[in-house]
């Protein structure tokens, strides 16, 4: 058994690319029978790699002074097989509590926090931890049962960028890290290792482990998993944890392939990006596969809270209904405070406080302003102005083909100065170009321009004799604009 286990985890490292020679690795140390069988095939392992191992263990501030007596184990342990080792103490209930999760989330954030800050002060490039088969058919199952996607039901990986990680930055009581975490990956080499062989493999090389009697307590999800459900499903299928595992490798395979596809969408269907907001283009969005439309969800959510885990299947195809099926002003809610925002051509994945920002010069409400003709108008917000002038040489082919939304030509025989700035007000109306003189209300014009909502109220409204001859941006009024009769022309340019 003992040969046996020490090459089965070897060709498991082999295959996976866990170890480089010459590494420095941290190895996570609980001194329960999975990390220290781990340690001891690294120290098997030591001279063939030409590794630089360092042990790690951190006392979660429970379990009185049973964990006490653990970490005099692991520091006795380390001492006699000659390795270094780093041991500390963090109050995890306490910044459980504090960050309102469940005591098993805080310990697993806090532990991969620990472990990054020694490899980071020892100059390791991998953390080993001792996740074995067993706990790879409990994270399924419990990924499964809380209703997780591909990348929850994939399980845990033989070896992730701690980049990934990056939960970690809000448990700032752990005080492990000033500064950003280090380059290393973490590295599970006995993930396809069912329990029981483990446990065999420290009787028969004389090792101790201790034991943990918190591993008993169902109170946790993941114990209630291990003492009760497993042992009922397995009545249905003896092998259901193998099962599991397998189902873990398939996903993670298959998922590894969407990734590459999602990316390729992702290029071809996000407008924009930034640190509150991820904008679709609808139509694009809509015109992808099923499978895809979730998974570009998904990315996004993940993207703005990069603390979640996974995005339950129930957001998921809520969202997904409202986006192919929704008007515009549709919304869906995703986790962690985010929406889904339908709009005329966009989807946007937001925070519920979000206000997209307009895409031009904006007034605040209830300001007037008188327009400088000929001259330069600045703005209140300080950054944009609006330039008047009037063109002694123009052709009906450059306004016909002005390219730019933020500029208006405009028939200056047909303007009553002064001309005036503001946004809209109860009651306005607006005679837009190729309505025949047509005067829709103006709220009713913006809805059918399709103006997003948000930005109605802010976008700058010229006046000319009180009537409205440009919703700046948008329409010019037919009143104002160029004809084949027009003799003088006015140019209006709004410049940052």
């Amino acid at each position: 058994m003992p040969m046996d286990l020490l090459a089965q985890v070897h060709a498991f490292i082999r295959r996976h690319g866990l170890l480089a020679p010459g590494d420095g690795v941290v190895v996570g140390v609980s001194g329960g029978p999975d990390s220290l069988c781990l340690l001891h095939l690294l120290l098997r392992l030591r001279e063939e790699y030409g590794l630089r191992l360092h042990v790690a263990h951190l006392h979660h501030g429970l379990r009185g002074a049973e964990a006490d007596a653990d970490a005099a184990f692991v520091a006795d342990l380390a001492r006699r097989w000659g390795l270094p080792a780093t041991l500390v103490t963090r109050d995890v209930p306490a910044i459980a509590r504090a960050h309102g999760l469940a005591f098993e989330e805080a310990a697993r954030r806090v532990r991969y926090a620990f472990l990054a800050h020694v490899a980071g002060e020892v100059g390791a490039t991998k953390v080993a931890v001792g996740h074995n088969g067993d706990d790879q058919a409990e994270t399924v199952l419990m990924h499964f049962l809380r209703g997780a996607g591909p990348a929850g039901l994939r399980g845990m990986l033989p070896l992730t960028p701690l980049s990934d990680y990056r939960l970690l930055e809000p448990l700032r009581e752990a005080d492990f890290q000033d500064g950003p975490f280090p380059a290393v990956d973490i590295i599970r080499p006995l993930l396809e290792t069912p329990r029981a062989e483990i446990e065999q493999y420290c009787v028969e090389q004389g090792l101790e482990p201790r034991f943990d009697r918190s591993n008993l307590d169902t109170t946790y999800f993941r114990n209630r998993l291990r003492h009760e459900l497993l042992p009922i499903l397995e009545t249905y299928n003896p092998n259901i944890r193998r099962r599991l595992q397998h189902t873990a490798e398939v996903v993670a395979a298959d998922y590894a392939l969407l990734a590459r596809l999602r990316d390729w969408a992702w290029e071809e269907t996000v407008r924009e990006t930034g640190p509150e907001a991820v904008v679709f283009d609808r139509n694009a969005w809509r015109a992808q596969p099923l499978a895809m439309q979730r998974a570009l969800l998904r990315a996004a959510a993940c993207r703005l809270r990069p603390q979640l885990r996974d995005v339950d299947f129930v957001h998921v195809e809520n969202a997904v209904r409202v986006a192919r099926d929704g008007d515009t002003g549709a919304q869906a809610t995703l986790p962690d405070g985010l929406l889904l925002v339908v709009g005329y051509d966009r989807l946007t994945v937001q925070g519920a406080t979000y206000t997209p920002p307009l895409p031009g010069p904006t007034l605040p409400p209830d300001v007037e302003i008188t327009v400088a003709w000929p001259g330069l108008t600045p703005l209140p917000d300080g950054e944009w102005s609006l330039q008047a002038e009037e063109l002694s040489e123009w052709t009906a082919e450059q306004v016909a083909a002005n390219p730019d939304r933020w500029t208006a030509y405009l028939d200056a025989d047909a303007l009553v100065p002064p001309l005036l700035l503001r946004t809209r007000r109860r009651g306005d109306r607006f005679r837009p170009q190729g309505m025949a003189g047509h005067a829709p209300r103006l709220s009713d014009w913006m809805v059918n321009a399709r103006v997003p909502r948000l930005w109605r109220d802010r976008l700058p409204l010229l006046l000319s004799g009180g009537e409205i001859v440009w919703v700046c941006g948008w329409r010019v009024a037919e009143t104002a604009c160029v004809s084949a009769h027009t003799r003088r022309l006015l140019r209006l340019v709004f410049r940052r």
